[in-house]
């Protein structure tokens, strides 16, 4: 078996685990509230936090904040409305995602010149345009053992560095800029205790995809802390670990960590910052909330097939039983229309596309294993089409410099920039029906160019860089790099920042107040909102049975990139992909008079979707700003799937209700009449009672009363609900 999970707390003391089978258990047990401050986790999240009379609550500030150009734009507007007058943490403004000017003529670039001058007058750094992906930037610049770091992206991870980072909202980066705190529970840490060596062959990405395929449906990690230990880890080189680390985000947890040694060391001499390096190990003896044990030797080539990461299976077993696969997978995907079954040839999967991308993919080693691979080879002559994308220009320097790229580009590999748009549909898109192989970050069906809705619909699978060149110098016939016979070079990285001196505008500690923003005419302001009422009437506007919601299903990636600076325009394409009508659903119950069950004074209506989990996925505000600027008061679920889309509908005054009946008792067109709402969240009521009216919003038929449940609100995320909104909440506070 190569991997364990203990459901139990555990202690781990001189490089072994002691769990409840161990005669030790029951002495250490004792003492266990103290060994659980002695992991790396706890001490790192101690240092940070503020809050010092409640262990149990913390109220975090980071060392370091990120976003990239989909979501800097609406972030710095929020923190611009609600008072900004210089960034009080270093804030990198990366231009990774937006980078290509073939959508909306000038807005993708208008964006950037916005962000240059947010960074020259608040004090910012600014990457411009494909010089690096967000991660590895912060990998190569900004990491350093013990610290924290906060990004608008989801796949903030840079744990392998020694560094706890984390994904969030926007609205969660305000409140950094505004000199405020990141607010949680104290999180339950996860030991994942590596031991073994892996086959050669496999890669990172097949470690990270066996991982997720145990813990992501099962719910062994949500919002808790990954932090590896154990003897396996000195056999792996650094990248390998970061591309370990940035898919954990694939698991549901908070944030990870790694112990740090010669490895971790070496990378920061290497990056010119061995200062920001210090050995993070657990003491003598540590608790953990439960234990993730892996053989490293057991591993191997993994493939997640459509329409998700946790769709893991080995490539053997594929390749094995692959028309029980292609049923399987028809069940899985949207409408039941699967189009694998067209690349079945001669009793084999024939794939059309395969992709070496971004921030888990375009690491240096990935680079040079594939090319290794493809030495003397070609990649399909038209039959199949290999892209790499480099992380960072630094590393395009590198493979240039010894070689690598030559022989990537001689065997028929396409070399790209450093550009996370594979990820998220808005390059390299495969055609309808076709079925690509990736080496990034998520392969959900609304991803990558498909749109279900319009039976348009490609399959992404997530496979290792050493299993997609494998394939590639099979001819486009999926296989695992263990299969073939490859001598592996050893290379060395010498990274070269000069790059980045050369282009990057470095002004943190060197706001210019005096000077202007500079606004492109897509870049809108975000509209006003209204404090919550005393009584709330939601009009039903969508209701999703699936089992789990991403948010690429709630605000869809690509097309809508380009319109991330205007919460009008992009407010248009809400729910596009999963359910068309809402949108007109939405505005409607904003100009349709309505007769008032309550006193018209002290009432608003607003809509309301529901989903049983809401929000897996990207960390992207818009999923939830989106149904605000529609006018959405709430979203209704079993569940959420995410901690940062929860965040995300307080941030943005929506409530977060939970409805755990056994049955839907409302449908679309239904209003839910909430009395005395803004009464119960002030008095931190854990449910209030509603009632559900149909016909034709006459309100002449009740047809039940539902309990809506009230998740646990910090006082600050209750104050942002009766206000509105954050940047009312701010607003208010001046």
């Amino acid at each position: 078996m190569a991997i364990k999970l203990i459901n139990d707390g555990i202690f781990y003391t001189e490089n072994k685990i002691i769990d409840k089978s161990n005669s030790e258990y029951s002495e250490l047990l004792k003492n266990k509230e103290f060994y659980k401050t002695q992991n790396i986790a706890y001490k790192i999240l101690e240092n940070h936090n503020t809050e010092k009379s409640d262990k149990s609550r913390m109220r975090i500030k980071f060392d370091c904040l990120a976003s990239h150009d989909i979501t800097y734009v609406g972030i710095i507007q929020t923190a611009r409305a609600s008072g900004l007058e210089k960034f009080p943490v270093p804030y990198v403004l990366t231009n990774c995602h937006n980078s290509l000017g073939a959508v909306g003529g000038t807005i993708n670039e208008d964006d950037h010149v916005f962000g240059f001058s947010a960074a020259q007058k608040y004090g910012g750094i600014f990457v411009p345009a494909h010089l690096a992906v967000i991660h590895t930037y912060m990998r190569e610049m900004m990491s350093g053992c013990g610290k924290m770091i906060l990004g608008s992206d989801s796949h903030t991870r840079y744990g392998a560095l020694g560094t706890m980072a984390i994904g969030e909202g926007g609205p969660e980066i305000v409140k950094q800029l505004l000199d405020k705190t990141y607010d949680i529970n104290s999180p339950e840490v996860i030991a994942v205790y590596l031991t073994g060596n892996v086959k050669n062959g496999v890669g990172p990405q097949d470690v990270a995809l066996k991982i997720i395929g145990e813990v992501c449906g099962n719910g062994f990690v949500k919002n808790k802390i990954l932090e590896f230990i154990g003897d396996g880890i000195k056999n792996l080189p650094i990248e390998f670990r970061n591309g370990i680390d940035v898919m954990t985000t694939e698991t549901t947890c908070l944030s990870s960590i790694w112990i740090t040694d010669e490895e971790t060391k070496n990378y920061y001499e290497t990056h010119g910052r061995k200062e920001d390096y210090k050995e993070l190990k657990p003491e003598n003896i540590a608790y953990y909330d439960g234990a993730i044990i892996i053989d490293l030797s057991k591993i191997e080539c993994m493939i997640a097939m459509p329409f998700h990461p946790s769709n893991v299976y080995t490539i053997k077993d594929v390749n094995a039983n692959i028309q029980d696969m292609i049923n399987i997978g028809e069940h899985q995907a949207p409408g039941g229309k699967h189009p694998l079954k067209d690349k079945i040839i001669n009793g084999r999967l024939k794939v059309d596309q395969g992709i070496i991308a971004g921030c888990a993919g375009g690491t240096f080693d990935n680079i040079c294993a594939a090319a290794d691979i493809l030495k003397n080879k070609n990649t399909g002559n038209g039959e199949f089409a290999l892209s790499v994308y480099p992380g960072s220009q630094p590393i395009n320097l590198e493979i240039t410099k010894n070689g690598v790229a030559a022989e990537l580009l001689k065997s028929g590999v396409i070399m790209r920039s450093a550009f996370c748009g594979p990820c998220f549909g808005a390059d390299n898109v495969p055609a309808n029906g076709a079925l690509s192989i990736r080496h990034s970050t998520r392969n959900f069906p609304n991803r990558e160019g498909s749109k279900p809705a319009e039976n348009q619909l490609a399959s992404v699978a997530l496979m290792d860089a050493r299993s997609i060149a494998a394939t590639a110098a099979n001819g486009g016939y999926l296989t695992a790099a263990t299969e073939i016979d490859v001598d592996y070079n050893e290379y060395n990285f010498n990274f070269d920042g000069t790059i980045y001196k050369n282009r990057v505008y470095f002004g943190y500690d060197n706001a210019k107040t005096n000077l202007d923003l500079k606004f492109g005419p897509n870049i809108a302001d975000w509209p006003s909102f209204e404090p919550l009422s005393e009584n709330i009437i939601l009009k039903v506007c969508s209701v999703i049975t699936d089992e789990v919601t991403t948010t690429d299903e709630l605000i869809p990636s690509g097309e809508t990139s380009s319109y991330r600076s205007n919460p009008y325009k992009l407010a248009e394409f809400t729910l596009s992909r999963k359910d068309p009508e809402y949108v007109k659903r939405a505005k409607a119950v904003q100009i349709d008079p309505v007769p008032f069950p309550f006193d018209p004074n002290n009432t608003s209506i607003g809509s309301v979707i529901f989903a049983n989990k809401p929000g897996d996925g990207s960390a992207r505000e818009q999923a939830a700003s989106c149904q605000k600027v529609l006018g959405g008061f709430a979203n209704i679920a079993r569940e959420y799937a995410t901690k940062r889309y929860r965040s995300n509908l307080i941030n943005w005054g929506m409530i977060p209700f939970i409805y755990k009946g056994k049955d839907l008792p409302f449908e679309i067109g239904d209003y839910i009449c909430v009395p005395e709402i803004r009464k119960a969240i002030k008095n931190k009521e854990k449910s209030v009672q509603a009632c559900i009216f149909r016909g034709g919003g006459l309100f002449n038929i009740s047809i039940d009363d539902i309990t809506l449940q009230i998740p646990e609100l910090t006082d600050d995320e209750r104050d942002i609900i009766l206000a509105g909104c954050l940047i009312n909440y701010y607003r208010d506070k001046k």
